[in-house]
């Protein structure tokens, strides 16, 4: 096959998941500010289960579900559960776009925790990216407001939710490639989902909002559960099917870009220089480390 057609096999469902999950940032916090970052997060995973799984019985992967469903859950724990509230919380006190660049550091954690536990070493133009991006982390969390204090309910305490949420979905990508090749997508999707929403479940109906939520909150609700979880999701899985965990995971290079422009038009946030600078040392670091950007000669080397 040539590279050409090679592309066209992912790329359209690459581009795709970018935006999905670039306007899932806008969408938690329209759920958030009145649902709250537990009830959000819980309800969801809910409303993900409830689209995928009909899919999940009329494909007839029952069967897989059941073999596979200490891992896929465990992995939902780590990929959606703990991301999910994470996320929930950080857009309520910094805004989407950082939000979104922030997140665009899952490669690098990705590409560390390969390394550490895959034993994928990354060669030292990788270990440069690795090291460029997290200091673009770092300068971009000491210019917040209130700097790194993590005084209650400082913006400091929503960048290191951030970058938890990160580090498990790094995680996640290798459990994903160790244990689960071969499972079908769908089944991971859905699993997974299950797995959250037995974490999310006590503390969502616990934290439940006081008042009823507007139409604008229910709305945000509906796509993030349906779209940005449910069918982002599926194609997440399908795609590490197709590529392998390392490319797939740099779709997080395309969610920052349509973060911003979805939360500059819709939101009024606004882009400082600051962000743009980190943000852009945060996406070089990040492709450094997962092969791009690499010299000619280094990449003879390597093969």
């Amino acid at each position: 096959m040539t590279p050409a057609l090679r592309w066209q096999r992912w790329l359209p469902e690459f581009v795709l998941l970018g935006m999905i999950w670039g306007s899932s940032f806008v969408f938690m916090r329209m759920t958030s500010q009145q649902f709250g970052p537990w009830t959000t997060a819980w309800l969801r995973v809910s409303v993900a289960i409830l689209v995928l799984l009909p899919f999940l019985l009329l494909n007839g992967h029952t069967a897989s579900l059941k073999q596979h469903w200490r891992t896929v859950m465990a992995m939902g724990v780590v990929n959606s559960g703990i991301p999910f509230i994470c996320f929930a919380y950080a857009v309520l006190h910094i805004s989407t776009g950082m939000s979104s660049i922030l997140n665009g550091i899952s490669p690098l954690f990705g590409a560390l925790i390969a390394w550490l536990w895959l034993g994928e070493r990354p060669g030292h133009w990788r270990a440069i990216g690795m090291l460029v991006g997290f200091m673009g982390a770092a300068l971009l969390a000491a210019g917040v407001s209130g700097g790194l204090s993590f005084d209650a309910g400082a913006n400091g305490w929503a960048m290191l939710a951030c970058l938890v949420a990160t580090a498990c979905y790094g995680t996640a990508t290798s459990i994903s490639q160790r244990y689960l090749s071969g499972v079908p997508p769908l089944v991971i999707a859905t699993g997974s989902q299950m797995g959250a929403c037995l974490l999310l479940v006590l503390p969502g109906v616990w934290f439940h909002p006081t008042q009823w939520p507007t139409a604008s909150a229910w709305i945000g609700l509906l796509m993030i559960g349906a779209v940005s979880t449910a069918l982002a999701y599926m194609l997440y899985f399908r795609l590490i099917a197709k590529t392998g965990g390392t490319r797939t995971l740099s779709v997080t290079y395309l969610v920052p870009l349509f973060a911003n422009i979805i939360g500059v038009v819709f939101l009024d946030e606004t882009l400082t220089l600051r962000i743009l600078l980190c943000g852009g040392l945060i996406l070089l670091g990040t492709a450094m480390a997962n092969g791009m950007f690499m010299p000619a000669f280094l990449r003879q080397r390597s093969k």
